[in-house]
């Protein structure tokens, strides 16, 4: 399930996509964007960008640790003016979620 991407500013987009690449959940070797882990992208016109994102379960020892993790390295990306990680777990994730590159990496291919 490909996240859903709200932005006309395609070049921003593609810098986070790739900051978002260097994020992994630490019980899987894979990064959160290949794990299907980001729902959403919102850039608005002054580059405020808002992430909607789930971890791979309510109960995930990182949940505490990981958005605030991301939001900071967000934060980071040249262009950006602010970063919010919204969390939700609604649809919950599923492995069907994974891209092909995730599933092949961990086997279930």
């Amino acid at each position: 399930m490909p996240a859903i991407i709200n932005t006309e500013n395609k070049e921003l987009t593609q810098l986070v996509i790739d900051m978002i690449k260097t994020c992994y959940d630490p019980e899987i070797p894979v990064d959160i964007w290949e794990l299907g882990l980001i729902y959403e992208i919102n850039i608005d016109k002054e580059n405020n960008l808002n992430v909607q994102m789930t971890l791979t379960s309510p109960s995930c020892p990182v949940a505490e640790t990981l958005p605030p993790e991301i939001e900071e390295k967000l934060r980071g990306v040249e262009g950006v003016k602010s970063a919010k990680i919204e969390l939700t777990f609604e649809p919950p994730w599923e492995k069907d979620m994974m891209s092909d590159v995730a599933q092949l990496e961990l086997g279930f291919m």
